[in-house]
């Protein structure tokens, strides 16, 4: 958004262009972190808050309420961002928590060596 002087060739950029190049680089940042394989998620369903953590690139994040807080230990900012960045952020997060959900439970479930058949089998043999 730029604000017009009364000069037709002078245009003034206003706070909004440079909270909007912000809010871009923010949504940048958490989806290299969302899609690091060494990244931890953390959801706190009471608070609606969503955590990241990932120890090799040093940063911690914290999304609440259309809010993206990135720190370390030497920096900490705090991004609003649009509507629209602010669904698919969460979408995304959602969505790779999921994937990471499923193959948790399959790597689980394929390492069961008992079936239920099985073990129906092993308890029908006892007399």
């Amino acid at each position: 958004m730029y604000l017009w002087t009364k000069s037709p060739s002078r245009m003034i950029p206003t706070y909004q262009e440079d909270s909007v190049a912000y809010e871009k680089t923010c949504f940048k940042i958490c989806l290299k972190v969302i899609h690091h394989r060494d990244t931890e998620f953390m959801i706190a369903p009471m608070s609606d808050k969503r955590y990241l953590k990932n120890d090799d690139m040093g940063i911690f994040i914290t999304m609440t309420d259309r809010r993206v807080e990135i720190t370390n230990h030497v920096y900490n900012y705090n991004v609003k961002l649009s509507d629209r960045d602010w669904q698919r952020l969460t979408y995304i997060f959602d969505t790779e928590t999921d994937k990471r959900r499923l193959n948790y439970e399959s790597e689980v479930n394929s390492q069961i060596t008992n079936s239920l058949h099985n073990i129906l089998e092993r308890v029908s043999n006892f007399k």
